[in-house]
């Protein structure tokens, strides 16, 4: 059990026998010690659930708090709740840090997160220690985000970041509670406008604005459902002419300036049914523009080099960042075609989402279009396109009917 000491003043000793002196009441008598009037006046002694000394110490006229941290330690001790004063002391940028290696193992994607701290969250919560950002230092922090007018999606990414890193503070029993889940703080929250699908003359409009060479990211688009990166470095091997299904099984990213080679979203392959015209798309690309062999790292700058024949590349075997095939040659489209850019509504996500609202059309079901997109739930299939579902009202009348519809009367009965 810890104890609080008085640094002031101390029992009073006899001169001679050297013993305490005891007042009527059989309490020592108390005198001024060397430390009188110098630093804080109380001290809390514990020990800590590892059996170390640990103190705190209270100034003047502060010893019913220094009592209540007491009781408070040997409460937190019994429940297994104790938090290490010093461990609070860990900055924001050293929890970060920790908490980023528990992230995903794709560079891209920590790179990105990395990307989102340095920009935005470092410059107000760096040097902080995670024990002094308080529910209102986070309130404060969304305050300015908002003023800057950033957006409700950005706002509630960077909200995330923050909080996993205080999650992971608390779960290293630095902190006892994470600020941002503080009643008093409002999450930002995320918005997602319903999407608009093209309709097919946009799609076309747009394949004709493309370079020929460049004209099969419509179809792997909008016929397979792939992602800008799964289009440039989709390859013809990828294709199973017996079963006809193709096999999405890596995508073209960069990372830092690295180009490379990395396996699609989620890391996660996937089988997407081959319909006859879009092998005749295949090869009719491929006589026309032969696929080229590239040799890029698997997953990282450092990653082994892996060789694959790519279906789109520029001239002389270029290849092109998504970046720069976004500015270079999908914009070029839409400008060659005489079709207004919308902005994000014509990225080339729009080919993703046209091949989800067609299949959807003809009745394919939310859990095998889950499959082909590479969802990993099929409920965020379902909530992304519900939308886009057709309606089932007539199907669900006559159901309905099948079951407590009346037969008709028959006009030979008498009806009294």
């Amino acid at each position: 059990m810890g104890h609080i000491q008085d640094r002031w003043y101390r029992p009073a000793r006899d001169a001679v026998t050297g013993k305490v002196i005891l007042n009527a009441r059989g309490k020592p008598v108390m005198e001024r010690s060397e430390l009188y009037g110098i630093g804080l006046r109380y001290k809390v002694r514990y020990l800590d659930p590892d059996n170390n000394e640990r103190s705190k110490s209270f100034a003047d006229k502060q010893k019913k708090r220094a009592e209540d941290f007491l009781i408070g330690v040997e409460s937190d001790k019994r429940e297994d709740k104790y938090i290490d004063p010093r461990a609070s002391m860990t900055t924001f940028r050293q929890q970060a840090e920790s908490w980023l290696k528990s992230q995903s193992p794709d560079p891209g994607t920590r790179s990105t997160i990395l990307s989102r701290l340095e920009s935005q969250i470092y410059p107000v919560f760096e040097t902080k220690k995670v024990g002094q950002i308080k529910p209102s230092t986070i309130r404060d922090w969304v305050g300015s985000m908002e003023e800057r007018k950033l957006s409700d999606n950005y706002q509630a990414v960077l909200f995330n970041t923050v909080s996993g890193v205080m999650d992971s503070a608390v779960d290293d029993r630095r902190i006892r509670e994470n600020p941002c889940h503080a009643k008093t703080v409002r999450r930002p929250v995320a918005s997602s406008p319903p999407i608009v699908v093209w309709p097919e003359e946009r799609v076309q409009a747009v394949r004709s604005g493309l370079v020929d060479r460049f004209k099969i990211a419509v179809p792997l688009g909008a016929g397979f459902g792939l992602r800008q990166g799964e289009i440039l470095g989709f390859s013809p091997d990828d294709v199973d002419r017996t079963a006809m299904t193709v096999r999405i099984r890596r995508q073209i990213k960069t990372v830092r300036g690295v180009m490379m080679f990395a396996l699609p979203k989620r890391g996660k392959e996937r089988t997407i049914p081959l319909s006859a015209a879009m092998l005749a798309e295949i090869d009719d690309h491929e006589d026309r523009f032969p696929s080229v062999a590239v040799t890029l790292p698997w997953q990282s700058a450092d990653g082994d080099p892996v060789t694959a024949r790519l279906l789109m590349t520029g001239d002389g075997g270029r290849l092109y960042s998504g970046d720069l095939f976004t500015k270079v040659a999908w914009h070029g489209a839409f400008r060659a075609a005489g079709v207004k850019y919308r902005g994000r509504a014509d990225g080339m996500h729009a080919l993703r989402h046209f091949y989800a609202s067609t299949l959807l059309a003809r009745a394919v079901s939310i859990t095998e279009l889950a499959d082909y997109l590479g969802h990993a739930d099929p409920g965020f299939t379902l909530r992304t396109y519900t939308h886009l579902v057709p309606s089932s009202h007539q199907r669900a009348r006559e159901a309905v009917d099948a079951v407590f519809g009346r037969p008709a009367l028959d006009d030979g009965l008498d009806a009294a």
